[in-house]
């Protein structure tokens, strides 16, 4: 069984970074690309370019704050008149912030909240229904390695991740035998504009090692829901990162991750007073 990637695929998040990437990848291949993303300049920019390369795609342009629900099922009315139903959803669009929790913005975890698990699940709600009837078609969710574990700074961003990775497990339960695929990409570090909207008040890069490349995320994440896998980590060493982090004994993870914890908040509370 593999999911209708020839025919109407939809992916959040399209204007930069993994979801860019994705759109690409799938260009030569998809009948009709929908792109959704708030930045209508950069989709349409991307667009050109995806028509140019390939000109008997169709692409549509799809501007969309999918945090509001009116302009998301506007967003869906349109292109299911315009170019029909949806065939394969590529949850993408999302966020994370690099905060000790009691120190967060509360409109921005909410808003967090919102995108990476409202928006998610209400886009996937509203359309593997027809999926379903049809008897074919695919959900592929953008998770993080950080949705199956944890570690200070990020309690916000791991919670929605974590709900990724559950809803995603439960769901491809769900529609065994529907003919609809269901597969999450947990990937690690990404070269993307994620790292420069995250808050990073520690000072330090990410390892280059550690680091792929969008393409490369969006290579091994289509490849794996070709396949019709549940899961897929998206680089060499980030998945023996998770497998050493499956192995570890999750008391023994708690108090290694604690003694950071309060380091943390030094270097957060300092670069909260040097911005006053």
């Amino acid at each position: 069984m593999r999911p209708p990637l020839d025919g109407v695929v939809m992916i959040t998040g399209a204007s930069s970074g993994i979801g860019r990437a994705l759109a690409q990848e799938l260009a030569p291949r998809s009948r009709v690309l929908v792109l959704v993303a708030r930045r209508a300049d950069e989709l349409n920019a991307l667009a050109e370019r995806l028509r140019a390369a390939h000109p008997r795609l169709r692409v549509l342009v799809a501007p969309c704050d999918l945090v509001e629900r009116p302009q998301v099922d506007a967003m869906l009315e349109s292109v299911t008149q315009q170019v029909g139903e949806v065939e394969v959803l590529i949850n993408n669009a999302g966020f994370g912030d690099m905060t000790l929790f009691d120190l967060a913005d509360w409109e921005r975890t909410r808003r967090m909240i919102e995108l990476n698990i409202v928006a998610l699940t209400y886009l996937t709600q509203r359309l593997v229904g027809p999926m379903v009837k049809r008897g074919s078609g695919g959900i592929l969710n953008i998770s993080s390695g950080l949705g199956l574990s944890f570690v200070p700074g990020f309690a916000g961003y791991i919670g929605t991740k974590h709900f990724v990775t559950g809803f995603t497990e439960a769901l491809r339960l769900d529609l065994t035998g529907t003919g609809v695929v269901v597969t999450q990409s947990c990937p690690g570090p990404v070269a993307t504009e994620f790292a420069g909207h995250v808050g990073n008040f520690t000072g330090q890069e990410v390892p280059s090692m550690m680091e792929i490349s969008a393409e490369q995320c969006a290579r091994e994440s289509l490849r794996a829901f070709e396949l019709d896998r549940a899961m897929v980590i998206p680089g060499v060493l980030t998945w023996v990162m998770m497998a050493l982090n499956d192995l570890t004994p999750r008391p023994l993870r708690r108090l290694l991750l604690a003694q950071v914890a309060p380091r943390l908040r030094e270097l957060q509370q300092r670069a909260r007073q040097e911005t006053r």
